[in-house]
C-alpha cells in the first residue's frame, strides 16, 4: 500500500474516533508505548499524567477511581482485584511492626483473620472490641493504636455503628477510622462524610450488584494517603480492565437498585414481624430494632429519604434439620448463594460459610445460631418474594 493510501486511511480512523462512545472502551493493554526513557520515568515516578504498566494503573482503573471518589465525596480513591484486597491496602499502607489495631468483634470472618492472625505475622497487635460499644472502644483503645476498624451495618446481625462516635474516639487518641461499607454502600451510607479517614467496598457485592465481577476500592483522604499508591503496586493488588468496565457498568444503576431492594426489605421485615417460625428477626429499619434510631440518622438516599439496606437476617425457630428444609423449600426462586448484592435474592446461612471458622462459643457470644439465615433482598416485587419465604417457613411449622 502506497503511503497516499496509508495517510488517507490514518485519517479516516482519526474521524471516527472524534466521535465519542456512549459506553466507555475496555483497554485491555498491559504495556503503553513511551516516546522516550524520560517520559518513562517521569510516568514511573508520577510526575506525568499516562499509563506505562497495567499493574500501576490502567485507563478503566482510574475511570472506576472516580466514579468511587465522587458517590463518597472522597480525595482519594484506588481500585483493587476484590474487598480483600482493598482492606489489604488499607493494612500494608497504614501499619507497620509494633502498631496497634483495634477491631470490630462483628466482623467478616474473613476480615478478622487479616487483621489478627495475619497481622500478628508482621509484629502488629489486635485487640477485639464491639465497636457499637464506646465505652468499651474507649476503653481497649491504646497509645500504639494506629487503626479502628468496624462495618457500617455489621455481618450477620446487621448492627449499626456510630462512626461518628469511633471517629472522634480514634482520632483524640491520633489513631485513623477504618469503615467497611459494603452492607450500605455509598447510597446509603458515605461514612468520609462522619468523619472516617478511610472506607473499603467490596464492590463484588452491591456496588455491582450482578455476581459477575471479584473487585474492591478503597477510598479516603489525602492526609492518610502517602503509602497507598506504592503499597498497591509493590503487593500487586490491581484490578483487570474487564473487571472495572464490568463495575462502571454496574455501578450505572447501583442507585436504583439500592433503593427498589432496601424498600423490599423494610416491607418483608414487617411482614415478618410476630411470625411463629422465626425467633429472631434482625432489620434496622424496624421500629423496635435498638439500632434504627442511629440508622435513620446515618443513613439516607439522594433526596434525604432514609433507608436501611438490602440484608434481612433471622433466626428460624429450629436446628439444622430446619435450616435444611427451610434451604430446599425455597430452592430455586431463592438460592442459597454465601455472598449477597446481586440483583436477585440470595440466601446464606452464616454458620456453615462467613462464620465458620469461628468456635461455637464465639458465634454464640456474637449471636449467631445453626438457624440464623441472612437474606439478600433483590430488585423482585416483594410479594414475589415473600410468597417464596412464607413457603420456607411452612415447610418448618
Amino acid at each position: 500500500m502506497d503511503k497516499e493510501k496509508k495517510t488517507a486511511l490514518a485519517n479516516d480512523k482519526v474521524q471516527v474516533a472524534a466521535t465519542a462512545a456512549l459506553v466507555p472502551p475496555i483497554y485491555p493493554a498491559t504495556v503503553y508505548a513511551c516516546e522516550s526513557p524520560q517520559q518513562a520515568a517521569d510516568l514511573l515516578a508520577g510526575n506525568t499524567e499516562g499509563f506505562i504498566y497495567s499493574r500501576d494503573g490502567h485507563p478503566n482503573s482510574d475511570m472506576l477511581a472516580e466514579q468511587c471518589k465522587a458517590w463518597h465525596r472522597a480525595e482519594q480513591a484506588t481500585i483493587t482485584g476484590s474487598g480483600m484486597a482493598a482492606l489489604s491496602l488499607a493494612l500494608l499502607s497504614q501499619l507497620q511492626q509494633g502498631d496497634h489495631v483495634l477491631i470490630s468483634h462483628q466482623l467478616y470472618g474473613r476480615t478478622l483473620s487479616l487483621f489478627t492472625t495475619e497481622a500478628a505475622r508482621w509484629g502488629i497487635e489486635s485487640t477485639e472490641v464491639d465497636t457499637c460499644d464506646l465505652d468499651a472502644v474507649r476503653t481497649a483503645i491504646r497509645d500504639t493504636t494506629q487503626l479502628v476498624i468496624a462495618e457500617t451495618i455489621a455481618n450477620p446481625l446487621l448492627h449499626v455503628a456510630d462512626i461518628g462516635g469511633l471517629a472522634e474516639i480514634a482520632h483524640t487518641h491520633a489513631a485513623r477510622l477504618l469503615i467497611d461499607n459494603t452492607f450500605a454502600s455509598p447510597v446509603l451510607c458515605r461514612p468520609l462524610e462522619w468523619g472516617a479517614d478511610l472506607v473499603v467496598e467490596s464492590m463484588t457485592k452491591i456496588m455491582n450488584g450482578h455476581s459477575d465481577v471479584i473487585l474492591g476500592c478503597l477510598c479516603g483522604k489525602s492526609s492518610v494517603w502517602d503509602r497507598v499508591p506504592l503499597a498497591a503496586t509493590t503487593w500487586g493488588l490491581f484490578a483487570s480492565p474487564h473487571s472495572c468496565w464490568l463495575s462502571m457498568r454496574g455501578m450505572a444503576t447501583m442507585d436504583l437498585r439500592v433503593r427498589q431492594a432496601s424498600s423490599t426489605a423494610q416491607e418483608l421485615a414487617e411482614r415478618l414481624v410476630g411470625h411463629s417460625a422465626i425467633r429472631e428477626l434482625h432489620y434496622p429499619g424496624l421500629a423496635d430494632n435498638p439500632h434504627q434510631r442511629l440508622a435513620q440518622k446515618q443513613f439516607s438516599t439522594p433526596g434525604g429519604q432514609s433507608r436501611f439496606g438490602s440484608m434481612l437476617t433471622f433466626r428460624l425457630a429450629g436446628d439444622m434439620g430446619a435450616v435444611e428444609k427451610f434451604i430446599h423449600a425455597l430452592a430455586p426462586e431463592i438460592p442459597f448463594c454465601p455472598s449477597l448484592g446481586d440483583l436477585k435474592t440470595t440466601l446464606s446461612h452464616p454458620e456453615s460459610t462467613s462464620h465458620r471458622e469461628l468456635s461455637p462459643s464465639q458465634r454464640k457470644q456474637l449471636g449467631i445460631h445453626s438457624g440464623t439465615i441472612r437474606l439478600s433482598v433483590g430488585i423482585e416485587q416483594a410479594n414475589e418474594i415473600f410468597a417464596h419465604v412464607e413457603r420456607g417457613l411452612e415447610a418448618i411449622c
